[in-house]
């Protein structure tokens, strides 16, 4: 096939709140920017469906008290030079950028006061929101924004494959010499089925999450962990990957797939219970409904175990004052489309794989550890969720990363080339290509998953987090081998990427024997 090349000055991978805050710094900083997304639409992301809110500071509130609650909720082990400037830069942007300069609008309780809502292990209600429609707030603002600039190009329907780097992929011996570097990606049209390459100076992975390695999670269709394993294979530094938080509470339906009850369901009032009608959260915390995220979901859990039950209820009907169909629009009618009056009855719910707390080694400024390559939003690894991610602190980090990769970029950018265009590989397509068979794809997928929630979950033993690796290692050669050979489609890559991510992670677990977090090893013995 005819090699297509494209040129900018970064390269950004991902369209969320991380990526698109990225890119509207950049453009205004005068840079030409590529924005690319596996998905056919700009605003499909994991922001676009997050639902309740994005952290800054309420009333009787302080980042002494927010970050008090980071550091707790992150069982101790959250990078304090992350704390620090989330909690000092974060309410600041959130101001200037967010709601004055997108637009973006949150609830307010009078005209001239923003409503706060609170959530699990929050000491203040400090959460800004939009009904229970925060992400789609943020988004639909970034997105229109962004595509407002003249010095971007955004490209949908582009699967990035990997990342173009320096040494590995250069035909110049002598460049083995040089410090590795990032110098754009070999990316595929989804549509022509057509391999590119983008070559920027600067790259910035902003691909979101790994949840649908899961069985169960609230993530979209297209967080298959891509930036994690690109990032590896790139030879990037990779932390915390044990660290899967699980929510605890995605609706239990057969067409739900993996729909997020939001947190501040729990924190305008509602409990759970078993489905005998038990309420049981204050058997495991004094927090009760409102213990952090992993004690929450083990509990759940448990519960189920126990009782050899497969889902529990969440119940607002019968323990809030708040107007249910004011406050939560989309989750009220979801669940209502699915035969569910949550003003009149208990919502059934699970845990289900929400967020990696964990992922590509980055300073304060973005920067990963390899040159020229920075990580912004849920695949980065600022360190800031320590061993458990705080509730709503996700889309606060992206903005700020965000727009500090941007800032950093623009403030050192050079244009420098170490290396001759015509010194790096074209993609090398297979002499003879394999047709992809939908059945064994599918299959693959499901054994992923399945290996993942059985002995990568909620609460994991050794001995499952050793079969899994072995389990996993072996679906990993067997998937790279037919990966080589196949006629390169969205799916194929994504089942790469997915495998190679599943098995990071349980390779992390395993080393991990101590129980931290959302990391919990429960003894065999």
């Amino acid at each position: 096939m005819k090699d297509k090349k494209h040129y900018c000055d970064v390269l950004i991978i991902g369209s969320g709140i991380a990526g698109l805050s990225t890119a509207i710094n950049l453009c205004e900083s005068g840079l030409n920017v590529i924005l690319i997304t596996k998905a056919k639409n700009i605003e499909e992301s994991n922001t676009l469906y997050a639902q309740g809110g994005i952290v800054t500071l309420g009333k009787d509130d302080s980042p002494r008290l927010l970050a008090q609650d980071i550091i707790d909720a992150g069982d101790g082990i959250s990078n304090p030079l992350a704390v620090e400037l989330v909690t000092k830069e974060g309410t600041k942007l959130v101001e200037d950028f967010l709601i004055k300069k997108v637009s973006v609008q949150f609830s307010k309780s009078s005209e001239k006061a923003y409503d706060y809502a609170q959530e699990g292990s929050h000491s203040r209600r400090r959460v800004l929101y939009w009904r229970d429609e925060t992400g789609k707030a943020i988004e639909v603002g970034l997105s229109k924004r962004v595509k407002e600039y003249k010095n971007i190009r955004i490209f949908t329907d582009y699967s990035a494959i990997d990342l173009l780097t320096i040494p590995h992929h250069s035909v110049n011996p002598i460049t083995i010499y040089r410090e590795p570097q990032c110098i754009g990606a070999y990316v595929l049209n989804n549509v022509e089925e057509r391999v590119e390459r983008i070559f920027a100076q600067y790259t910035v992975l902003a691909s979101g999450g790994l949840g649908r390695i899961y069985l169960h999670t609230t993530n979209p269709p297209g967080a298959t962990g891509d930036g994690f394993a690109m990032a590896r294979r790139a030879g990037a530094r990779i932390i915390n990957m044990e660290y899967v938080q699980f929510h605890p509470t995605s609706l239990f339906h057969k067409d739900a797939d993996g729909f997020l009850i939001s947190e501040a369901v729990r924190g305008e009032g509602a409990r759970l219970k078993t489905k005998s009608g038990e309420t049981f959260m204050e058997k495991y915390s004094p927090l009760k409904d409102l213990a952090p995220r992993d004690e929450v979901s083990r509990a759940i859990y448990e519960e189920m175990h126990q009782r050899g039950d497969n889902y529990v209820y969440l119940d607002i009907s019968n323990y809030s004052e708040v107007d249910i169909k004011e406050r939560f629009p989309n989750i009220y009618s979801r669940c209502l489309s699915l035969g569910i009056d949550i003003t009149k009855e208990p919502i059934p719910v699970v845990p289900a794989a929400h967020y990696i707390c964990g992922g590509v080694q980055v300073d304060t400024w973005g920067r990963s550890s390899i040159k020229n390559l920075y990580a912004v939003g849920e695949v980065s690894g600022t360190g800031l969720h320590g061993a458990n991610r705080l509730a709503s602190t996700s889309l606060l980090e992206g903005l700020v990363w965000g727009i500090r990769a941007a800032r950093h970029i623009a403030d050192n950018f050079e244009d420098d080339k170490p290396y001759k265009e015509s010194e790096i590989l074209p993609w090398i397509y297979p002499e003879m290509e394999e047709e992809a068979d939908p059945a064994l794809i599918l299959q693959d997928w499901l054994s992923i998953k399945s290996i993942m929630w059985n002995y990568v979950g909620i609460i994991r033993t050794l001995k499952r987090l050793e079969r899994g690796v072995a389990d996993l290692s072996y679906l990993k050669n067997r998937i790279e081998d037919f990966y080589k050979k196949a006629h390169l489609t969205p799916t194929i890559v994504s089942l790469r990427n997915g495998i190679q991510t599943a098995l990071i992670v349980a390779e992390f677990a395993l080393r991990n024997r101590k129980s931290r977090g959302a990391h919990f090893i429960k003894s065999t013995t």
